[in-house]
């Protein structure tokens, strides 16, 4: 595992754990962007992102672009990232989506989390710049997750389990309906193709 999943032998949480499951803890951080990558963990898979997407800002910085702050709301259920004004979402990466989290011991501002997309189904890499809060929050995401791992454990399974089967029959339900709609338009025009036929080819009485 990786280091903010593995730091609790070592260090106490900092949240209640009401906090994070009631509530979300929030941290403003400077968002470099995010890149794909090949695999879901790992330093150096990490390694190359930070220096991928660093690269990238230093072109843009020297065009006069600045690097967008964000804010960042960490719960049991994933880590929003959101316009700091505006409070609008950009990302809502989900917890079970999320499978590494660290902070780079090279660049103490520096963090990161890999998410598999929920839509392309691809890896995606997020980095972060924060001056002052990185291990922190890193460690944040950590006890996120030992809080949500902890609650599934206490459900016996369920509790995530039943979630998405409830999201996979809604999804059903939503289907059928469609389907459904789609047979009753069907019958309708049959019908209407039919009375159309009856009533061309009816004999003309004498």
């Amino acid at each position: 595992m990786n280091r903010a999943f593995s730091r609790k032998k070592d260090k106490t949480w900092m949240h209640t754990p009401e906090a994070l499951s009631k509530h979300y803890i929030p941290y403003n951080a400077k968002f470099l962007g995010s890149t794909e990558v090949e695999q879901p963990k790992g330093t150096e898979v990490v390694r190359d992102a930070v220096r991928k997407l660093k690269f990238a800002r230093h072109i843009k910085k020297s065009e006069g672009q600045k690097i967008p702050k964000v804010e960042l709301q960490i719960s049991i259920y994933g880590v929003k990232i959101l316009e700091p004004k505006t409070k609008e979402v950009q990302h809502n990466c989900q917890l079970h989506r999320i499978s590494f989290c660290a902070d780079d011991k090279t660049d103490k501002r520096i963090f990161t989390f890999i998410c598999k997309d929920s839509e392309s189904n691809k890896h995606l890499c997020y980095v972060f710049d924060s001056e002052k809060c990185a291990e922190e929050i890193t460690l944040t995401i950590g006890q996120a997750f030992d809080l949500a791992y902890r609650k599934f454990l206490e459900s016996g399974g369920k509790d995530v389990e039943t979630r998405k089967q409830i999201a996979g029959l809604q999804k059903r339900i939503q289907d059928l309906e469609t389907e459904n709609m789609e047979l009753k338009n069907k019958v309708q025009d049959l019908e209407n193709q039919l009375r159309t036929t009856q009533v061309s080819t009816s004999p003309v009485s004498a």
